[in-house]
């Protein structure tokens, strides 16, 4: 900004951005206590605080307008942390396969394998859509389920049917998440080629096809606006890579 000042979105020092990263501290302390001092009832007390920061940061910095980039890219980045830590400790001591752990791990691999894609067409990461959060909050709520599951008696019986139930819907929401994202990759893509081909007057469907023509800029901008709606969400604008969230 001229004035040298941040604006809203460039905030770092908010209080969602300090819940969240006191939400990334936890990780490693709760992947310690489940494998080191296995201490299960204290890193579950760490999933639930991360539970309710990751609600409460959100709550915060809608109703006090704190959102941030910084905000978008550190919210997802611990829930995805919390996967990976909470699996690991779970397959380290058999509670649940290693296959489980791959499946997770592969679709976000995948995921962070199309952001140089989109890039390269001048997208940032897709904003997040409603199954993504769906399939973190039944994988989160498994996991304390499946810890428990391993103290067996009923209660034990009772978590370990639970468990698997969110652990199984979530992981194929999460799947059917990434679907949806590669959906809508695939046309921002579309989208991008054509805006291109309307500013290089290639594409017949741009008016005259002149690269100087109003036709061909009409379409380039048009193009280049924000990206038709997947499932709801507005994809991010080409011209704004930072502002998108990083989906679940």
């Amino acid at each position: 900004m001229a004035n040298g000042t941040n604006g809203p979105g460039d905030r770092v020092w908010t209080i969602p951005n300090l819940l969240s990263m006191l939400r990334l501290l936890g990780v490693p302390l709760f992947l310690w206590l489940v494998l080191g001092p296995k201490a299960d009832w204290w890193a579950l007390g760490v999933l639930a605080f991360a539970g309710l920061s990751d609600w409460l940061d959100g709550k915060i910095a809608r109703a006090w307008n704190q959102t941030s980039r910084l905000g978008a890219v550190l919210d997802p980045m611990a829930d995805r942390l919390y996967i990976f830590a909470a699996l690991l400790g779970l397959a380290v001591r058999d509670a649940v396969p290693w296959w489980l752990m791959a499946v997770l791990v592969l679709r976000d691999l995948l995921m962070v394998g199309a952001l140089p894609v989109l890039r390269h067409y001048g997208y940032g990461p897709l904003p997040v859509n409603f199954a993504g959060k769906a399939a973190t909050l039944c994988l989160l709520y498994s996991f304390p389920l499946l810890f428990v599951a391993g103290y067996g008696g009923v209660l034990g019986d009772i978590a370990r049917i639970v468990g698997w139930a969110f652990a199984i819907w979530g992981t194929a929401i999460y799947w059917w998440a990434g679907l949806l994202y590669a959906v809508q990759g695939l046309r921002l893509i579309r989208q991008a080629r054509r805006a291109d081909r309307a500013a290089e007057g290639t594409d017949p469907a741009a008016g005259t096809g002149a690269p100087g023509d109003p036709g061909a800029a009409g379409a380039e901008r048009t193009a280049r606006g924000p990206a038709a709606p997947s499932s709801g969400d507005p994809g991010p604008p080409r011209d704004d890579k930072k502002g998108a969230t990083s989906p679940p």
